[in-house]
Formats: structure tokens, C-alpha cells, sequence
């Protein structure tokens, strides 16, 4: 990994998940990371988890970098222009944003059309997952486009080409994820005469602090719930993709990177990064050649 000491970066929503792994590992590079997210050690969000922007910020600390927790609402403008402007006053730059707000308390309506979908939950969906992510790049590109070079994330869930041959199990959610592919494609453009870059990144099946409660697991002994659900066995942690944040950015040549779209496991194979366990999970291959197709759980040439 290339060092980004003296590099600035905001990873919008960072309080858990890949959020908080891609800031940990920007920090192990070296970077300044702002850390933001709406549920501090004072105040819990509609999420209602226990992972705090404070505990993201030490652990970038923890890992060699500067973590800065900002309470941010990514939907109200004005929190965000005070967040940018904080930014520039305290560091005079902005390097790298990672826009991976999401953030909403139940999961979506799997399998049910939209005319019998909950409306507003749904559009609530997108307004965490849509609405943020333009409200994020609208305040915060000014900033980054001043820098020569700078890069933009967009986190979502699926590549490009699996996304749009598959149905995502929920109109509101195939949606956001859509929308914010269009958004990195649409970026791309719009950075590419700043010597900018914009990627759309989706990492593979998740090992969320969220999804290992849920399998009644912790991160040491995950590989005992592939005993109840297979094809978990291709999961990754949420350094996986933090690590290819990282190496994207530290990329001299990221430009080629432009407007494309991407994933942790395909980020490995070009960059040589592993996940935490040495092995280097290809998911979106595994999930096409084995998982939809019905066949047994297996690993092989894909871990």
C-alpha cells in the first residue's frame, strides 16, 4: 500500500460497517479521515446500534492515522456545508470522499411489488440512500476539485453488470442502488477536467457487525455460521473493503479507474491486498457461478 500521509479524507457514514472499515484502513495509510454519522456516544440514530463515530475515530487513531468524528446528518444541508467548511478551515484540502451514508433502521420490503411496498419506508430508503450521497458531493466537491487528483467512492451494493441483469429483491432498494451507480457514472464526467476520479465500489457479502449479531457470531469464529448458511463462507470483513478504498487512493494511475465500476474482490486481484485472514474473496464471481445457480457451497478458486 501506497502511504497517504498528508492526505485528507471524509468517509461519510463511517459509524459502522464498511464505512468504518474503509476509515480504519485510510488510517493505516496514513491518512487524516473526518468520520461522520448521526449516532454518537451522546445520541443513538433510528439504527439504534451501539457503534458510535467516536469509537470509528479511535480505532483510525489506533491504526496509525487521525480520526475526527463530526455528528452529521447527511440529509440536512446546512450540517453538511459546516462539515465541508470545518474541513477546509482545519486542513485546507479535501482528498478523498467516500460517500457511504445508508443508515435506515429496518430492512427493506424483500419480494413485495411496489403498489403493496410500505411508501413511506420506502421513500425514506431513498432519501438515506440517494438523497445523502447528492447532497454529500454537492457541498463537498468544491473542496476536494481544488486538489488536483482527488478521488470520490461511491459505496453501494452490486456491481454495475450483476445489477443490472439481476432484479434486487425490492423496488425501492434496486432503485437506490441503481441511482447511485447512474451518480458515480455522472461524477466521473463532471471530475474528469479536474484530474478527478470517480468509482463506484460494492463489496461482497458483508461481515457487518449487524450480520454477525444476527448469525450469532463474532468476527473470530464467523465461519460457524456457514454451518446454517453455506455460502457464507465467501463473506469478507469490512477491512476487505476498506483495504481497497486504500489502495485506490494511494494509486498513482487511479484515473483509469474512472467511471468505472468495481469491487473488493476484483480490487484485490489488481492491487494484492488480502482480507484479515490472508485470503482474498472474490464474491461477485462466487455469487454468479455458484450461489445463483443453486450449486453446493464451495470456495474453491474463489477465496
Amino acid at each position: 500500500m501506497q502511504s497517504l500521509a498528508g492526505k485528507v479524507a471524509l468517509v461519510a457514514g463511517a459509524t459502522r460497517a464498511a464505512g468504518r472499515g474503509i476509515a480504519v484502513e485510510l488510517g493505516a495509510a496514513g491518512a487524516t479521515v473526518y468520520v461522520t454519522g448521526r449516532t454518537t456516544r451522546d445520541r443513538q440514530s433510528e439504527m439504534g446500534r451501539p457503534e458510535t463515530i467516536e469509537d470509528t475515530a479511535e480505532l483510525v487513531d489506533q491504526a496509525g492515522g487521525r480520526g475526527i468524528a463530526v455528528p452529521v446528518d447527511h440529509l440536512d444541508p446546512e450540517q453538511v456545508r459546516g462539515l465541508v467548511e470545518r474541513i477546509e478551515r482545519e486542513q485546507g484540502a479535501l482528498h478523498i470522499l467516500v460517500n457511504d451514508i445508508w443508515g435506515q433502521s429496518s430492512e427493506p420490503e424483500w419480494d413485495k411489488p411496489v403498489w403493496e411496498s410500505d411508501l413511506e419506508s420506502g421513500l425514506r430508503l431513498l432519501q438515506l440512500g440517494v438523497n445523502t450521497h447528492a447532497i454529500t458531493s454537492h457541498f463537498a466537491l468544491p473542496l476536494l476539485i481544488k486538489t488536483p487528483g482527488g478521488l470520490v467512492v461511491e459505496m453501494t451494493d452490486g456491481t454495475n453488470e450483476y445489477n443490472a441483469e439481476n432484479y434486487r429483491v425490492s423496488f425501492f432498494y434496486d432503485v437506490a442502488k441503481g441511482a447511485v451507480s447512474r451518480m458515480a457514472y455522472a461524477l466521473a464526467h463532471e471530475l474528469d477536467k479536474y484530474d478527478g476520479t470517480a468509482v463506484l465500489l460494492t463489496p461482497g457479502w458483508l461481515r457487518s457487525e449487524a450480520m454477525l449479531e444476527g448469525f450469532g457470531v463474532r468476527e473470530e469464529n464467523w465461519r460457524d455460521a456457514t454451518e446454517k448458511i453455506p455460502h457464507f463462507a465467501i463473506s469478507e470483513s469490512p477491512s476487505y473493503v476498506g483495504r481497497a478504498v486504500a489502495a485506490l487512493a494511494g494509486d498513482p494511475d487511479v484515473r483509469r479507474w474512472n467511471g468505472k465500476s468495481t469491487s473488493s474482490g476484483e480490487l484485490a486481484r489488481r492491487y494484492g491486498f488480502t482480507d484479515l485472514d490472508g485470503s482474498r474473496p472474490d464474491a461477485w464471481r462466487y455469487i454468479v457461478d455458484v450461489q445463483d445457480p443453486g450449486k453446493p457451497a464451495d470456495t474453491t478458486g474463489y477465496r
